[in-house]
Parts: C-alpha cells; sequence; structure tokens
C-alpha cells in the first residue's frame, strides 16, 4: 500500500549515487541554461524539454494525491457537536473544495495566483525573473503559483536552489496533468501551513477567529489570506499591525481582479475583526474529559488515532459542563479568598520610569507565568497599603484598590515579610470580581465535580480540577479519597434490610471502644459538632448526619453485611474494610465512583457503570462505532426498588431540613437529594446529590491530604458548587415525584416496609445508658410501650 503524500512526502531526487552526480550536473547546466534562455521563448522550451527527459523518470509519484489524504487531528466532540479538543501535530479540518466558502477562494486567488485557472500550472515569466535572480546571486523574485506550491508543500523541501525549482515544476506539469484545476486548488486550501498549528483555512478560521469557514466575512478572509507568505510575521495574534497592512493590499487586489466590488472593499477595509486569544477562547472547557476520550481511543486505533481524522462524539453537555467548570472554579477561588496570602509567585528588577526596556522586562517575566483561565497574571508597578498598579502582558495598567486589597492585607503591611510583601516587580495575580478588580492568588487546593444521568450512567459533565495546564491528574476519576460522611447512606440502605425504618429510635450519646474491643488503640468517636442530642428517629440522624447514629446502626447490621452490601453500589469491597470505621466513611473512593452509586437511589434501585463515548466516525462523517445506550432492567438490580424509595425519601430530608438544607431553599425545588460528607480532621469536603434526571458528586481537598480548616465543611464547601450547577442543569426540568414501589406503605407520615409497618416504633442503643461495647447482633425489636411513651416524649420536650 502506497504510503500517504502528507505522512512522509518522498523526495524528489534520483535513486543511485551515479544518477544523482548526473542529474546533478546536469540540473546545474540547466540553472545556466535558463539564464541564457531567459530573452528566448525558445530557448526556455528546449531548456525545459531537455529537464523533462533527465528528471522526469525520478519524480515521485504522485498519484496518492488523487485520494487526498493529509494528517488529520483527533477531534473530540459534546453530545451537541461543540469542539472539547483536538488531538496531533496538525490542526486541520479536511474540507471539500464546494465547501469552501467563494470568498475564502477568491481572497487566495487574488493575492498568490489570480491566472490559476487559466494557466497551465507555470507562470513562465516569473520562472525567468526568478531565474535571472539566481544567476545574479541575489534573492529570487518569487513567481510560485498555487500548483508550484502544491508540489513543494508536499513533496518537496523549503531550501531555495534551482535544483528544488526545476524540480518544482516538473512536479507542476506532472500535478496539472494529473489533477482537475479544483483538486489542486483543494489540497492547497487544506494543506498549507497557516501558523498557530493551523493548516489549511478551516483550521485558521477556527484558530483565529473562533468561527466555521462558511461564516467568514470578506475582511476576515483577506486577513487568513495574507498568511501563507509568512505564517509568524502576518500572525493577527501576535503581529496584528503586519496583518492588517497585508490584510488592506489583499483587499485591494480582490478589487483590482473583480473578485468584490469599490463598496464592499470600503466596508471590508472598515470591518473590525474580532480576533481569537486567550480571554475570548468560545472553546468549552473539559480538557480532562477530552483527555479521558484520548486515552480510550488511543487504546483502540495506537498512533494512527491522531493522524486519520477521526471524530469522537461524547456523552457530555456542552452547557452543563461549562456550568460544572465555573461552579467548582468558583467555590475554589471562594475558599481560597479565606486563606493566608502566601505571597508573589516571583519578584523581578524593573527599570525605573517608564518606556521600552519596562515593558520587555515584563514580558520576560509573564512569559513564564501564564494566565490561568480568569486568574490572570500582572507585574506590580506601584503599591501603596491603599492602592496597587499593575502591568499585563498585553500593556493594560490595572488599578486595584479598596475591596479588591482585602485578600492580600498582609502582603501590603510595612510589617510583611520580605517574600510576602507586594512591591514594585513582585508576579501577583489578579481577577476581575462582579464590581471591580481583586488581587488574589493560585490555589493549592484541588477540586473535582462529575455529573451523570442516573437513567444510563451517561457522563454529562466532568472536571478533573482547578485548572488542566497546571494539573492534569484527573481527581474526578482518579483520586482515592476517604469519603466521610457521604457514605452514611449506604449503611442505612443495608439497615434497612435488617428490619430498620426511617422511625426506628437510635440513641445520639457517646461511645468509647477499649483496646481489647477494637484489637488495638481504644477508640472514642465524637459528633462533628461534639453535641449529643440523645434519642432521635433514624430520618433525624441522618438529616444531621450524627455519627453516633451511623456506628449503632452498623453495629446492628453487622460490618461484614454492610461491606458486602455497599459492593452492590460499586464500590470495591477491599477498599472498605469490616470495621465500625466503615460508617463515618473511612474507606476510599473516587468522586465518579460516588456519582455512580448515588445514581442508584435517584433511578430505582439500579446500577449503572458510567461511559462517555457515544460514537467514532472518519474525517467524512462515517460511522466506525457507535454505543448503544444501556437500558435499565432486573439484569442490572443493585438494591430493592421499595430501599431505593424508602432511601430517597431519607436524603430528601438532608436537603430539605438537615445539613444540606440550603439546596431546596435555594433551588426552590422539592425533588433534590443528597449527603455532605467532611471527613475526620476536614481533610476531604464532599456533596454527593441528585434529582431524577442528574447525579452530581462535588469535591474538594488537597493532594497531599491536610485540613481545610477547622470550619470547613462539606456543606460549606462543596455543597454550594454543586448548587451552582443543578441552577443551570435543571433549568425547564420539571419537578419529579417519585412513583411509590409495592411493599412501601405510608404510615404516620413515614414510610415502612410492609412488613414492618405493623411493628410499632423500635429502638437501639437506649438499654447501653451511652456506652458499648457489644454490637447487637439482631435486629432492633419493639420496645415496651412504656420506653416507647418515654421515647415520644422526649420529641415532644
Amino acid at each position: 500500500m502506497p504510503s500517504r503524500p502528507s505522512d512522509q512526502a518522498p523526495q524528489a531526487t534520483p535513486k543511485s549515487s551515479a544518477g544523482r552526480r548526473w542529474t546533478s550536473t546536469l540540473l546545474k547546466i540547466l540553472a545556466w541554461g535558463l539564464g541564457l534562455a531567459a530573452a528566448s521563448t525558445v530557448g526556455l522550451a528546449l531548456t525545459v524539454l531537455i529537464a523533462l527527459a533527465v528528471a522526469y523518470p525520478n519524480l515521485p509519484d504522485v498519484s496518492d494525491l488523487a485520494d487526498y489524504r493529509p494528517k488529520l487531528p483527533l477531534r473530540v466532540f459534546s453530545s451537541e457537536g461543540a469542539l472539547l479538543g483536538e488531538f496531533g501535530e496538525e490542526r486541520r479540518n479536511l474540507t471539500p473544495i464546494q465547501d469552501i466558502p467563494k470568498v475564502m477562494k477568491d481572497a487566495v486567488l487574488a493575492i498568490e495566483d489570480a491566472r490559476f485557472f487559466q494557466h497551465g500550472g507555470v507562470d513562465y515569466k516569473g520562472v525567468v525573473r526568478a531565474g535571472l535572480a539566481n544567476v545574479g546571486r541575489v534573492k529570487s523574485q518569487g513567481a510560485s503559483t498555487i500548483t508550484m506550491q502544491v508540489a513543494r508543500n508536499v513533496y518537496l523541501s523549503s531550501e531555495k536552489t534551482f535544483t528544488r525549482k526545476i524540480y518544482e515544476i516538473l512536479l507542476t506539469f506532472k500535478l496539472e496533468h494529473l489533477l482537475t484545476k479544483d483538486q489542486i486548488l483543494e489540497i492547497y486550501m487544506n494543506q498549507i501551513f497557516l501558523g498557530n498549528r493551523a493548516y489549511g483555512f478551516a483550521a485558521a478560521s477556527e484558530a483565529y477567529f473562533g468561527k466555521p469557514l462558511q461564516s467568514i466575512s470578506i475582511a476576515e478572509a483577506a486577513m487568513l489570506a495574507g498568511l501563507p507568505k509568512a505564517p509568524s510575521a502576518y500572525n493577527p495574534i501576535n503581529n496584528p499591525k503586519r496583518a492588517r497592512s497585508r490584510q488592506l493590499y489583499i483587499i485591494e487586489r480582490m478589487e483590482e481582479n473583480g473578485f468584490i466590488t469599490e463598496q464592499e472593499a470600503i466596508e471590508a477595509k472598515k470591518e473590525e475583526l474580532k480576533i481569537r486569544s486567550g480571554l475570548s477562547n468560545t472553546r468549552v472547557h473539559a480538557e480532562y474529559v477530552a483527555e479521558m476520550a484520548r486515552q480510550l481511543i488511543f487504546a483502540q486505533y495506537g498512533n494512527e488515532a491522531y493522524t486519520r481524522g477521526l471524530n469522537v462524539y461524547t456523552t457530555l453537555n456542552a452547557g452543563d459542563q461549562e456550568a460544572a467548570y465555573t461552579a467548582l472554579r468558583r467555590g475554589i477561588m471562594d475558599y481560597e479568598r479565606r486563606q493566608h496570602y502566601r505571597g508573589p509567585e516571583k519578584f523581578v528588577a524593573l527599570p525605573s520610569g517608564e518606556g521600552p526596556e519596562v515593558e520587555d522586562a515584563i514580558d520576560e517575566a509573564l512569559a513564564s507565568h501564564p494566565d490561568n483561565g480568569d486568574v490572570l497574571a500582572a507585574v506590580v508597578l506601584e503599591a501603596t497599603a491603599k492602592k496597587v498598579v499593575v502591568a499585563r502582558a498585553n500593556g493594560d495598567v490595572i488599578e486595584v484598590t479598596g475591596d479588591g486589597l482585602k485578600p492580600v492585607q498582609s502582603g501590603l503591611s510595612d510589617k510583611a515579610a520580605p517574600n510576602i510583601k507586594i512591591r514594585r516587580g513582585a508576579v501577583i495575580r489578579i481577577s476581575k470580581g462582579a464590581k471591580n478588580w481583586e488581587i488574589t492568588q493560585l490555589p493549592e487546593v484541588e477540586g473535582a465535580f462529575v455529573a451523570l444521568d442516573p437513567r444510563s450512567g451517561a457522563i454529562k459533565a466532568l472536571v478533573g480540577g482547578f485548572d488542566f495546564d497546571k494539573n492534569k491528574f484527573n481527581h474526578a476519576a482518579q483520586a482515592w479519597r476517604q469519603p466521610g460522611s457521604s457514605f452514611k447512606p449506604f449503611i442505612y440502605s443495608a439497615a434497612l434490610e435488617k428490619g430498620f425504618t426511617p422511625a426506628t429510635v437510635i440513641n445520639d450519646a457517646p461511645l468509647f471502644f477499649d483496646a481489647g474491643t477494637t484489637g488495638g488503640q481504644p477508640w472514642e468517636p465524637k459528633n462533628y459538632d461534639g453535641k449529643y442530642d440523645g434519642p432521635m428517629t433514624m430520618r433525624t440522624g441522618l438529616a444531621k448526619s450524627k455519627n453516633m447514629i451511623s456506628i449503632r446502626i452498623l453495629q446492628s447490621v453487622g460490618p461484614k453485611t454492610a461491606q458486602e452490601w455497599v459492593s452492590r453500589f460499586g464500590f470495591d469491597a477491599e477498599k472498605h474494610p469490616a470495621y465500625l470505621t466503615m460508617a463515618l466513611g473511612a474507606g476510599s473512593v473516587t468522586p465518579m465512583q460516588m456519582a455512580a452509586a448515588y445514581s442508584v437511589f435517584a433511578n430505582g434501585g439500579y446500577r449503572v457503570h458510567p461511559w462517555l463515548i457515544t460514537k467514532v466516525t472518519d474525517h467524512k462523517g462515517r460511522v466506525i462505532s457507535e454505543t448503544t445506550p444501556p437500558t435499565l432492567d432486573e439484569t442490572n438490580r443493585a438494591i430493592d426498588a421499595r430501599n431505593a424509595f424508602v432511601m430517597n425519601s431519607l436524603l430528601q430530608e438532608v436537603t430539605r431540613s438537615g445539613t444540606a438544607a440550603r439546596a431546596q431553599a435555594t433551588l426552590k425545588r422539592t425533588d433534590l437529594a443528597g449527603k455532605t460528607g467532611t471527613t475526620n480532621d476536614s481533610v476531604d469536603a464532599w456533596f454527593a446529590g441528585y434529582q431524577p434526571t442528574v447525579a452530581a458528586v462535588t469535591w474538594i481537598g488537597y493532594d497531599t491530604p491536610r485540613n481545610l480548616g477547622s470550619r470547613e465543611t462539606g456543606g460549606g464547601l462543596s455543597l454550594p458548587v454543586w448548587i451552582s450547577f443543578m441552577d443551570r442543569a435543571l433549568k425547564g426540568v420539571p419537578i419529579t415525584e417519585p412513583k411509590v414501589p409495592a411493599g412501601v406503605v405510608n404510615v404516620g407520615g413515614d414510610w415502612f416496609y410492609e412488613e414492618y409497618a405493623r411493628s410499632g416504633v423500635p429502638s437501639l442503643g437506649l438499654e447501653d445508658k451511652g456506652s458499648s461495647t457489644t454490637p447487637l447482633a439482631a435486629p432492633p425489636q419493639q420496645p415496651a410501650a412504656e420506653e416507647r411513651n418515654r421515647i415520644l416524649d422526649l420529641f415532644k420536650n
């Protein structure tokens, strides 16, 4: 099978060493002959005929270009078709000639080869001019037609020698003989390098304007048409003045050649272009998802994945993804504002005053401190306790005053240590608040967010960290962390199968386990707030996230039984040792696992497996592979429907009156459910929750586990992120009331399994008067009438 032209362009040179020497000598003679023949058309024709006879047999086979297959990148899209990521050495979007707008073709022809459709591939006058220039040993004037540029770009090197020029001409003849003009123009407009890793005008339109080629204007087409001559010199991002000058010239050429009218030229020159930059990047922030897709495709296709133009469509919803990205970053930056100021990232020596030397020093300093999304890098020009003046890489000078200085007051104090002090030459971070600029700092804390459709397991949004460029570790899928109290619902679920009900009364009183019981160190667990509220129902215990309640429940269920039960939700049993600490979420989970596990409560008891890729197509849109969305049936049932229903009721209580009451209060929906989670010493902060159409999990913590702060909790850190996301994700989604499954009845306003509804109000832990050393093996029994009445009296008081 012949190699593709763009994969490794063959060099147009004879094969044998003797042949190379003989051909080289002849070509030098031909170069001399071109100079002598410059004034003679007959001489020139004779010279070309001799060149054909000598070199033509050694030219590479160009028949591959009849089926043009350039290197095409792997592209990852959302479910709606929004571009999420692109992988490959060359950014290129292969566009058939009929799909390239006329205005783009006209702009290219006007500046590169106005007579393209009239000549036979070679501009003879230009060749003569180039020959004379070379003999005179001055720089070539240049006379390359579009066909000649295709020959050079695909098959030849860029060295400026007559040997290469002659081969270029001969290849041009061959191309013109083999291909139509439209085919040649199509190859040119897809193959040419246009800077910013963009190959071809379709990719360049996306790179510079953030829009498809089909929607560009005359002014934009003229700007792009100026790039082939020198992509770096006429790059509108890096060299806007030179790019503008060449654009105006091309507009004039378009008018001179009759491609546009005088009025159109006037309007095009006045049009203000919106050049795409880092801050105006319209691509969806889904870098972690794109990388997940890349890994999956690479595992299947190998290195070919980066060159064959595969299009990967994911389950991601672009709007939900952007909402997740924004919510997590805002939540982390809100946390960062409460932290002490760690000082500038760097100090540089700025020349005094203003001028080019200062600008150069700022550019050099910020080159190694790029912007991080909306957290921008800047160099301090002036700093006092009431005002800080900074300069950006683009030349903007920004003043920060008032509340914008509050996060860094310690760095503006006269007593600030040298490494903390904000002064002239300090490299700092700024961000635009709701009203004004403020000084901030890049966070050290990390986070993750993942949202699934609980009805199928399709990933709707995923953010693996604060910033992919800063930390490529995907915390959503790879970070094994302690779930804390967000794990309690799975223990409660196991308890429902052991005879517990939402009305089961359990004693919230201190517990102590001596070394003989634990087999190691004594253990005295505590509630988060250090308070104990005495007997309460299981519903209240979960809503208030009482640790003593969870431990007593696990004692009764049995750690081994609970370990087996949680594996039904997709958790790894070995990562949750069968000890009482399991009740407090001392095992290890990933945010992705938690989202899938909570989906079981959301969908009526079915196990779902997160999945990402819906289909893969080639560059022409032909489907290579496609995923059929899974259906929920009894083959993937994890827990009984009534268990899921009762647990949903308990988890709704958490968002209504418990530690996550802010959820229903803010979103004004009754179909929200979930659980906060804060681990020991506030190392991990979680919120895991759902609505029947979406299950989502937020985690925040440090990569190297450490205390987040004595007042930081899942409800304060992670819940606001979840609420912000759900506010967008649930817009227009009607409130859903779950259907009551068979075998569940409502007695006294609470839900019971039918077989336990007649048992009254059971209790657990009242007999031990606040201490326990022996697990209760049997399910809780109904207490005596007198004791039950005493419990009810406690609630009344």
